[in-house]
């Protein structure tokens, strides 16, 4: 195990690494994965995304499912693309409200554009999210794609998030990617503190930097993923960046991947257990090179 601090990366050993959701078909391009955990009194419960290269736009739906036991779900809702008129959807942020209730941050992407933004759907209960209001709450513009939220709703008395940002200014580059963050008081109205997190120049995180899930709050200890190089677009790897005080540090360690394939092991969701371990899920490569949802426990 890879262990900075007090922090452990998790590892996929073939042995102890469950599968939660299969990929939807055999072969590259064909994922389950994206996933965003949460545990409350009412059970465990994961958003993730379907993804299918036999369908325009590839990222076809996003999953709402529910759990007793944080590795058998059943699926309680499904919000399709079509809900926002995008052409494909990526990572959502799955958020019990405070003061009760849902939200759902759900990554769109623009027809016929390289550009995403960032919409919301609540309602007062999981179940029903696909029919919740709708809001658009971080807009694209002609420069950046907003993306891959992770939302933070109780955080010194407000809300935080850290958003994956695509430069747009540069044709045929806008798979780079760096990490703001911003806060909000009511998780709708959002103020950008501006980038904490871009990849390093000849690492393994040369061409960018993905804040994917928050593991500790003091000190401030995220996972994020990276990639080394735009052919390595899709298949992140995932390391560890603690807070200086002004901005995310990423760690010297080599990153953790799967040890199939395209070597993917991205989008990791924790969600800390009573008993001081955490419960990760992430998106991992498998031989056949489809990508299964899996979790394991540290």
């Amino acid at each position: 195990m890879v262990t900075v601090s007090t922090v452990v990366l998790p590892q996929l050993r073939p042995d102890d690494a469950e599968v939660v959701v299969p990929a939807p078909g055999r072969g590259a391009g064909f994922w389950a994965g994206a996933p965003s955990a949460t545990r409350t009194s009412d059970g465990w419960w994961l958003a993730y995304r379907i993804r299918r290269p036999d369908c325009a736009g590839s990222g076809v739906a996003v999953v709402l499912a529910r759990s007793d036991d944080g590795v058998r779900f059943e699926p309680v809702a499904t919000v399709d693309r079509d809900v926002f008129g995008a052409a494909s959807l990526e990572r959502s942020a799955l958020v019990a409200l405070p003061g009760g209730g849902w939200r759902l941050f759900v990554s769109c992407a623009t027809p016929d554009s390289r550009r995403w933004w960032i919409d919301s759907l609540e309602a007062g209960s999981v179940r029903q999210l696909p029919s919740g209001r709708r809001r658009v709450v971080l807009p694209c513009d002609r420069s950046t794609g907003f993306k891959d939220p992770i939302i933070e709703p109780d955080v010194e008395g407000g809300w935080r998030m850290w958003v994956c940002c695509h430069p747009l200014t540069e044709a045929g580059h806008e798979d780079r990617m760096t990490t703001r963050l911003l806060t909000s008081p009511d998780g709708l109205a959002w103020r950008d503190h501006g980038e904490v997190l871009a990849g390093r120049a000849g690492r393994w995180d040369a061409r960018g930097a993905r804040v994917t899930t928050v593991v500790a709050q003091s000190p401030l200890t995220v996972l994020y993923d990276g990639r080394p190089d735009a052919e390595s677009n899709w298949h992140e790897t995932t390391g560890v960046a603690r807070w200086d005080g002004i901005r995310l540090v990423a760690d010297d360690a080599d990153p953790v991947a799967s040890p199939y394939s395209d070597g993917a092991w991205r989008y990791a969701s924790a969600v800390p257990l009573p008993d001081g371990r955490t419960r990760f899920y992430v998106e991992a490569a498998r031989p056949d090179g489809a990508h299964d949802l899996v979790t394991c426990v540290r």
